[in-house]
């Protein structure tokens, strides 16, 4: 069975960093695409990032320059770093392997 869980998420003033995980357990994270997606509310998921197996990556104009998304293959862990955080960057950050599976989620909260 597949699982995913975030950790990282936290309050940061404007400006700051935070670094997310996503540890994945199950034999599918060395051949899935893996996301990152946030939802504010009133929103549906906002896609952020996608990595594949081979490290090419993808971003949304929103966060390009700003957040990295990265993978480790051996630990099956996927990372989401996040630099010079803006206050609309505050939401619910969700890991997404391949097209079906989710995390829980992990609180980001950005104060001015």
């Amino acid at each position: 069975q597949v699982q995913l869980v975030e950790s990282g998420g936290g309050s940061v003033q404007a400006g700051g960093s935070l670094r997310l995980s996503c540890a994945v357990s199950g034999n599918l994270f060395g051949i899935n695409v893996a996301s990152w997606y946030r939802q504010t509310p009133g929103r549906q998921r906002d896609f952020l990032a996608m990595i594949t197996p081979g490290g090419n990556t993808k971003y949304d104009d929103s966060v390009k320059g700003r957040f990295t998304i990265s993978r480790d293959n051996a630990k099956s862990t996927l990372y989401l770093q996040m630099n010079n955080l803006k206050l609309e960057d505050a939401g619910i950050y969700y890991c997404k392997m391949g097209v079906t599976f989710w995390g829980q989620g992990t609180q980001v909260t950005v104060s001015p």
